[in-house]
């Protein structure tokens, strides 16, 4: 049997550490990337395409992540495609993240008071503009506390990704506590890098939102 020292412990949790880091990012800004192109179909286009892009978000926040995460992996192989552990938890967290910022974001411009866009429409912008100029500058001021804290599921969500094979905290702890038989310590420490990752961005997503009532 292997002897693990509280440090060797830690410096293999921390190696790991690295790519729940890598792929908490990848997904949280694809998600962003995919959920700004949503936001501005639905809030440009005809009742249908609103309709699909709803669709499309009951879909991914009525169904469990783990779920998700076992379709990218083994359904796409079952399609031919030879997908790494690494692509389909990015893929599945992307379009998990996603699905929960259009609607985050959604709210936001919901929130925008219907006189701005009465406002817009009276300077002869087009839609764009109405968007780029007026709304979205004042949207954006109320999402970015909700936005940033939601990135603390996305990062706490990475954590399922151990069950397709990829090596992130979680499967890096389970590994770890196997091969040295000190699970109580291990997943101590687990839990206290993901406290150490989350809470200070918790904390920042409340002084934002301070910030935002202030104004």
């Amino acid at each position: 049997m292997i002897e693990f020292t509280l440090w060797d412990i830690v410096r293999n949790l921390l190696l790991a550490l690295r790519w729940t880091v890598a792929l908490s990012l990848i997904a949280f800004i694809g998600g962003g990337l995919v959920g700004a192109l949503l936001l501005t179909l639905r809030l440009g286009l005809g009742s249908r395409t609103r309709r699909v892009i709803g669709w499309y978000v009951q879909l991914f926040q009525g169904t469990p992540l783990l779920m998700q995460l076992f379709l990218a992996y083994f359904g796409l192989a079952l399609l031919g495609l030879d997908v790494s552990a690494w692509a389909a938890a990015a893929l599945a967290l992307t379009l998990y993240t996603s699905a929960y910022l259009v609607e985050i974001w959604r709210g936001c411009v919901d929130a925008v008071p219907r006189g701005q866009w009465e406002a817009a429409r009276s300077l002869a912008l087009s839609f764009g503009e109405q968007l780029r100029h007026v709304i979205l500058p004042q949207a954006g001021r109320l999402a970015i506390a909700p936005t940033v804290g939601f990135l603390v599921q996305v990062i706490k969500g990475t954590a399922l990704a151990s069950v397709i094979g990829f090596v992130e905290l979680t499967k890096a702890g389970s590994m770890i506590a196997n091969a040295s038989f000190k699970p109580f310590l291990v997943f101590g420490c687990v839990a206290l890098l993901y406290f150490a990752l989350c809470f200070p961005i918790s904390l920042f997503a409340q002084h934002l939102e301070g910030k935002s009532h202030v104004r």
